[in-house]
């Protein structure tokens, strides 16, 4: 079983930075796509940025210019750096692939940010 794990949540202030990271079980490159999603409160789980393996990253607008996807030197692990961190960025964060057309997430780490 393909499995994510998540680490480096917390809490921050706003304006602050946090940096997620996820551990896959399998090599990163076995995945057609690789990414992570968030979901406040009573609101839908949404996009952050989606990479495809041999593709562009793709950030939500949202993020775009605070927010950066990045793949570890051994490539089991890939990042989300979080800078100028806003209230509305306060949810559940996960990882996420797909392999082999399956969705896979992580269990998903909290990030809050205080005013």
């Amino acid at each position: 079983q393909v499995r994510l794990v998540e680490s480096g949540g917390g809490l921050a202030q706003a304006g602050g930075s946090l940096r997620l990271s996820c551990a896959a079980s399998t090599n990163p490159y076995s995945f057609s796509a690789m990414g992570w999603y968030r979901q406040g409160p009573g609101k839908q789980r949404e996009l952050v940025v989606r990479v495809p393996t041999l593709g562009l990253s793709h950030y939500a607008d949202s993020v775009k210019g605070r927010f950066t996807f990045s793949r570890g030197i051994s490539k089991n692990t890939v990042y989300l750096q979080m800078n100028s961190l806003k209230p509305e960025d306060t949810a559940v964060y996960f990882c996420y692939a797909v392999y082999s057309g399956v969705d896979v997430w992580g269990q998903g780490t909290q990030v809050t940010v205080s005013s």
